[in-house]
């Protein structure tokens, strides 16, 4: 990024040395780091800065201009300079032709590029423009948006910005004498907000003091908020009933280089958190960029110094990813000490005090696997790719996604510690083994939290759905079964968040948290006096829009004293509407024609809040002579707000608006009672922000672990052996040490093993392999599924395998195909020894290490003494892994690799034809199947024959068609032995209804002893030990009738049931029986059986229905009494 000086800037040429500024103090090592204090001693409380009255704020630098005089005489400071040219930087990217006219008009000599001269562009002391200065001087970096009436305005540079990316007209059109200004209305102001964030711009909003204004006196303004890329503006929030949506938070990233290698950054300015991730390679550092957006991108100085002594960064080597992808990117260099540098930048663009401290989240863990490679992310689907099966899509139902995705995509670019593997892992058995029932674990982003409650701006949904999260926790804590779960989960949380906490206090913590908002927050549907007013001759859609909005968020007995004031002040306005508008309706009524005379009515005027009299045909004079005179006198045009006649036909009375401002201020007062107590319970919450944080994220990492156990039982799916690498050098690897991998049974991830089409192979690994086979024999689907099996071992997850038994390796790194990069001035063959260079550099005895046709890009000769020397490389390393090729001549090569493995990809002679098996077996293959495959793929038959025909006069006498035999492949299959806990109810009813049932079944089933019926309540999910049986359920609806029904998906049974209006908190009875035939019988008897003992069935119809048995099929054996 290149500094652009401005040639309107009104500054001395001296002043340019300013930019010094960037460059602070001399590098420091990261050694120094010391973690931050909790985010609980991090908290801050946001300072509002106000504007009214003509009152300056601190820290006001303004530019002289000749042409208008102010007070300040102040210059632009260094920093005022920089800031502008960061803006000038990015008005040269704008291109519609409104906004080019409008930059034309800018004046850089103050932070709103305002030039005084011009019309509407004055800065006199205590105008709006020098007020909006004020307020762009505390965050320069910031779109500006004030509140003026029902608009919000920007002026200057920031006017550009709304006309460039939010698609807004400028204001006054484009004429050449008026300063840019722009703006929304109000009700726009989220679209407006959401595009300009969605552009990478940071926006601060500037709201009115709402109320009456006193007489020659300003309206008082202040900052309500800030709207960030990845963090919304919530100011208003607590007020409304709808959910906000907050996107995946975007940190500030700082990149910089050591000996140890390269060191990244994030800053979440949301959290007041940063983790700092040191020795990166290169392409580790490019996959984490690629997987997170940034806010701001700042790059140290120190990556501009490589190996070849020169500036020029990316030229020779190493750096070049990494220039790739920032080059497409929005940065700023930085010199100094990388993380005090860093924080120091991140207060200066969101404006924050100096005394506001971050946290460190990074948790010192030894033998942590290195995070994985572009390409091997890539090549597996950790990372979507075209063309590339989706490891994320197989590991998770598609039910699941959201933040419990992000989790699992960041746990397999990221691997843990061997100790949070194996946590993991058991707890994913666990998981898999249950028979009761599971919470729905509900999902909230941490960063939402900590803003809404930092803020004061959680509202009830919100409130809700906290204690929600509080009450599974203690769900699972109370749960004999789950328990165990709850704290297996405690270090994988530790190690997302940074949080470590008691297992105890943690559970006492989330007791106080959970009681502290059951409370305040109204919960029940009990609270009948927290019912909308009711009056016979007033519309109820008045006192529902006036009272809704309050009524119902909080117990009642914390507002008692103003749902008393609003009940006696909506009396008193039905007894003056009564008396002022009843007389007068009763008058029309019985003297008016029924065609074409007079008609009137008490009217609510939604617009205007007011409930009015309205008369059709209706003149107050004319009718003053006759019965109810006296109240048609006291009748007088309705006025809105302002003060303007609302129409003809409305009317009101004296009373009536005196009742009705009554009644407004009585709800008014309830409502900002009901506000204050929901920012009373924000605050109290804050103090217990670190346990919230901690709760919510281990709902997360729960949900997602959960999802995965059902998935992958579903298909076929087994837990892998993880062990530890010997750090005995005696031990004998061929004695099943922890320097062997082998799984049996393995398929590609990508197929589901229960549909029985996946080739399974059995991979023993203790050495290198060299790996040959024809083309489409299936080396590069191996090399996949062996890498993603190690992957998901290693994180602990289930493999698709028979049986597995994986080491925890320090890196896995998979090299496939190469693509050439023209904006690096790269080859394919370039690319490859890159990514070779590095997996070389990197591969140690505890590595996995597999590269798909090595040296495929360049001469045959010299590539095949490259991979030769690749290969030795790596034997000499010890690593395990595959390196597959068709350079044949490398088997001639003297190779001094003393534990190289020769493996080959089967094929078999069918007909005369060879053809592959996709079977991993003992050998070499020569045979590369090429014309078959060019044949298959429709080249011309003339160019194939014509290609044999060469192929035979050079390569005859060195050909060799050999059929390699495929192994003998070994199976195992691990067993295990479900434990079943009766479930039992807590009401009587369910007891009976579950006595029933088990009594009905066990007659059919001549099962009576081993049926178990197990319950799961309103806001429970079955435990995945369902997944893949045939179950009969029975629904209990809201409605007390039951629905009887049979599935192979319980889960998703459920799911679709509880989507339906009105069945959201339905509980169900279940029973696992053995096939589905079983299952329809068992139905069928349920449904008539029931109805007969006095149960109210929804779906009594299909007890006769062809797909569920008829009745009239029953055997008298099948009809039982219950007594």
């Amino acid at each position: 990024m290149h500094w652009i000086a401005s040639r309107n800037a009104v500054v001395s040429l001296p002043r340019w040395r300013s930019f010094a500024f960037l460059f602070r103090s001399p590098f420091r090592t990261h050694s120094s780091l010391k973690p931050s204090p909790l985010l609980l001693n991090t908290r801050y409380s946001e300072r509002r800065y106000c504007l009214g009255d003509g009152k300056a704020v601190k820290g006001i630098t303004t530019a002289s201009s000749k042409k208008v005089k102010t007070k300040s005489t102040d210059v632009l400071t260094d920093k005022d300079l920089s800031h502008l040219l960061w803006w000038k930087e990015r008005l040269q990217t704008c291109k519609k032709p409104s906004t080019l006219q409008l930059i034309e008009r800018l004046m850089y000599t103050n932070l709103l590029g305002l030039d005084p001269s011009l019309r509407n562009g004055s800065l006199k002391d205590g105008n709006l423009n020098w007020e909006m200065l004020q307020f762009k001087s505390r965050f320069p970096r910031e779109v500006l948006l004030c509140r003026v009436g029902d608009f919000y305005e920007a002026i200057g540079i920031d006017a550009c910005i709304l006309v460039e990316y939010a698609g807004l007209n400028p204001f006054g059109g484009l004429r050449s004498d008026s300063a840019p200004k722009a703006g929304c209305p109000v009700v726009n102001l989220r679209q407006t907000l959401d595009d300009l964030t969605r552009n990478g711009y940071s926006v601060c909003i500037v709201e009115e003091v709402q109320g009456p204004t006193p007489a020659r006196s300003r309206k008082g303004r202040f900052i309500s908020g800030h709207a960030h890329p990845g963090s919304p503006y919530v100011y208003g929030l607590v007020g409304v009933d709808h959910d906000l949506d907050f996107p995946e938070p975007m940190p500030v990233v700082g990149i910089s280089r050591s000996a140890r290698g390269y060191c990244m950054i994030s800053i979440f300015e949301t959290m007041k958190a940063y983790s700092l991730d040191d020795g990166l390679t290169e392409e580790a550092l490019v996959t984490k960029l690629r997987t997170r957006r940034c806010h701001h991108l700042f790059l140290h100085a120190s990556l501009r110094h490589n190996a070849s002594g020169t500036c020029r960064w990316g030229e020779f080597g190493e750096g070049g990813l990494l220039w790739g992808e920032c080059s497409g990117r929005s940065f700023e260099w930085f010199e100094g000490d990388t993380l005090s540098e860093l924080l120091l930048k991140v207060k200066d663009v969101y404006g924050l005090d100096d005394e506001v401290s971050f946290r460190n989240v990074n948790v010192p863990s030894e033998n942590r696997p290195r995070p994985l490679h572009l390409g091997t992310a890539t090549q597996i689907g950790a990372l979507p790719t075209e063309g590339i099966p989706c490891l994320l899509k197989v590991l998770l139902p598609s039910t699941c996604s959201g933040l419990p995705s992000l989790y699992v995509r960041d746990l397999l670019l990221n691997p843990p510690a061997y100790d949070i593997a194996l946590k993991i892992q058991e707890t994913c058995k666990l998981m898999s083994t249950i028979t009761c029932s599971v919470p729905e674990f509900t999902c909230v982003s941490s960063a939402k939290l900590v803003k809404l409650l930092e803020q004061r701006e959680a509202n009830y949904i919100e409130f809700c759905r906290i204690k929600h999260v509080l009450d599974e926790v203690l769900h699972m804590h109370r749960h004999p079964e789950l328990v165990e779960i709850l704290k297996l989960l405690m270090e994988p949380t530790w190690v997302a968040t940074g949080l470590k906490i008691d297992f105890e206090t943690f559970v006492n913590e989330c007791h106080w948290a959970s009681d502290s908002i059951g409370e305040m927050i109204s919960l029940d549907d009990d609270e009948s006096h927290q019912n909308v007013s009711k009056c016979a001759n007033i519309p109820n859609e008045f006192f529902y829009d006036m009272e809704s909005s309050w009524r119902g968020r909080v117990k009642g007995i914390h507002i008692e004293e103003e749902i008393t004031q609003v009940a006696k002040s909506a009396e008193a306005l039905s007894l003056a509407v009564t008396e002022d508008f009843h007389p007068i309706i009763s008058r029309i009524k019985a003297m008016a024609a029924s065609l074409g005379g007079s008609k009137g009515e008490i009217v609510y005027a939604k617009e205007h809040e007011s409930v009015w009299f309205k008369g059709k045909r209706f003149t107050p004079s004319v009718w003053g002579g006759t019965a109810g005179e006296e109240q048609i006198k006291q009748l007088k045009p309705a006025f809105d707000s302002k003060g303007k006649k609302v129409g003809e036909e409305w009317f009101t009375s004296q009373k009536v608006e005196a009742a009705l401002v009554r009644y407004h201020e009585a709800t008014e007062n309830a409502n900002a009672r009901v506000l204050e107590l929901l920012r009373e319970l924000s605050t109290k919450l804050q103090t217990k922000i670190n346990v919230l944080v901690f709760a919510s994220m281990l709902l997360v990492i729960a949900k997602a672990l959960f999802s995965h156990a059902c998935e992958g039982r579903r298909r076929k799916w087994v837990f892998p052996t993880l062990v530890g690498f010997s750090t005995d050098e005696a031990a004998n690897p061929l004695d099943g040490g922890a320097t062997r991998m082998k799984l049996t049974g393995l398929s590609p991830y990508w197929f589901d093993v229960a549909s029985g089409t996946a080739v399974h192979n059995t991979v023993d690994m203790q050495s290198l392999f060299l790996l040959t086979g024809p083309n489409g024999g299936g080396k590069s689907s191996l090399l996949r599924s062996i890498c993603a099996a190690a992957l998901l071992g290693i994180c602990g997850f289930m493999v698709p395998a028979e049986s597995a038994y994986i080491p925890h390796f320090d890196s896995i790194m998979l090299h496939m195909k190469s693509y050439d990069s023209p904006v690096d001035g790269k080859s394919s063959f370039q690319v490859e020894m890159s990514e070779i260079r590095s997996i070389v550099s990197q591969a140690t005895s505890r590595s996995l290490v597999l590269i798909d046709e090595i040296c495929r890009g360049t001469e045959t000769a010299k590539g095949t003494c490259i991979a030769g020397s690749v290969i030795e490389n790596l034997d000499a390393s010890g690593c395990l892994g595959i390196v597959s090729t068709h350079l044949h001549g490398i088997f001639d090569l003297p190779l001094t690799a003393k534990n190289v493995t020769y493996k080959a990809m089967g094929a078999q002679n069918v007909e005369g034809q060879t053809k592959p098996t996709w079977k991993l077996t003992d050998g070499v293959c020569r045979e590369s199947l090429a014309f078959e495959t060019a044949k298959r793929e429709g080249v011309p038959e003339t160019i194939i024959q014509r290609a044999e025909a060469l192929y035979i006069s050079v390569y005859a006498k060195d050909a060799s068609f050999g059929v390699v035999r495929p192994n003998k492949t070994e199976t195992s299959s691990n067993s295990g032995r479900e434990i079943s806990k009766p479930v039992s109810s807590e009401r009587s009813l369910e007891k009976d209804l579950a006595k029933a049932i088990l009594k009905i079944c066990g007659i059919k089933m001549n099962e009576p002893v081993g049926l178990e019926c197990l319950s799961i309540g309103a806001r429970e999910l079955p435990p995945p030990s369902t997944v893949g049986s045939s179950c009969v359920y029975v629904m209990k609806r809201p409605d007390k009738r039951l629905y009887i029904g049979q599935t192979d998906d319980l889960e998703g049974r459920i799911r679709a049931h509880r989507a339906k209006e009105g069945l959201q908190g339905s509980g169900f009875l279940y029973l696992v029986v053995q096939g589905k035939s079983m299952a329809c019988q068992i139905e069928t008897l349920l449904i008539n059986q029931l109805h007969e003992q006095g149960y109210s069935l929804a779906n009594l119809a299909d007890g006769k229905h062809r797909n569920f048995g008829t009745s009239s099929s029953l055997t008298a054996s099948d009809v039982v009494s219950i007594s």
